[in-house]
């Protein structure tokens, strides 16, 4: 399985750890399934991200779907590069990331890149 230091929520994000801050973006299993994205709508720098909940949405060809945050913490950054090309997402989805977050808490759902591998093989 690729992408060994990243850790993956159930609803298809990744997370990856990078000079002191968590990675936040969408798994190629969920750019998959979402189609060709159209749209991506981020919350601001500062905004807090709450494990388990939405803090924005992606809009495919297919519907428009949370983002749902697989930590705690605050938002330290946003990929404004998203906002025109959200593309980047199903072209790249493990090079493309959403959000940065600091200060995180809430880690213990995430799941290791075998475990995210089996739980998607169940989902399909």
């Amino acid at each position: 399985m690729e992408h060994l230091e990243y850790q993956f929520s159930r609803s298809h994000e990744w997370v990856k750890e990078e000079d002191g801050l968590t990675i936040v973006g969408i798994s190629d299993f969920a750019q998959n399934a979402l189609g060709d994205v159209v749209f991506v709508n981020l919350p601001e720098v500062g905004d807090e991200v709450i494990a388990g909940e939405a803090f924005g949405d992606v809009e495919s060809v297919k519907a428009v779907s949370d983002l749902v945050s697989p930590v705690t913490g605050t938002v330290a950054e946003v990929n404004e590069e998203l906002l025109d090309s959200p593309e980047l997402l199903n072209s790249d989805p493990y090079g493309s990331w959403i959000i940065k977050v600091e200060n995180v808490t809430d880690t213990e759902d995430l799941l290791s890149a075998a475990a995210y591998e089996e739980y998607c093989e169940t989902e399909a």
